[in-house]
């Protein structure tokens, strides 16, 4: 990490939970005006068919903090095993 990055990153621990939202809102933001043209049209054709799982049933969503927990259980059991 960068003396720029680590320093940005200071500061930002001192934002609200709003300004921190826009700021990653915008870089967000920023990232995808760099994505290819073929690239963006493959990711919303996965967006679409993932949506269109949901709304028949066929998939079920996950409580992000269940998502999280499953995370961390297999990232510390990839790193156990490493």
């Amino acid at each position: 990490m960068t003396q720029a990055v680590a320093q940005i990153l200071e500061e930002v621990e001192h934002l609200s939970a709003p300004e921190r939202a826009e700021l990653t809102d915008r870089l967000v933001e920023g990232l995808a005006h760099n994505i290819p043209p073929d690239i963006a049209r493959a990711q919303m054709t996965e967006v679409r068919r993932r949506i269109s799982q949901i709304e028949s049933g066929e998939v079920a969503l996950i409580p992000g903090d269940e998502a999280l927990a499953q995370v961390r259980r297999r990232m510390a059991a990839a790193n156990a095993s490493s």
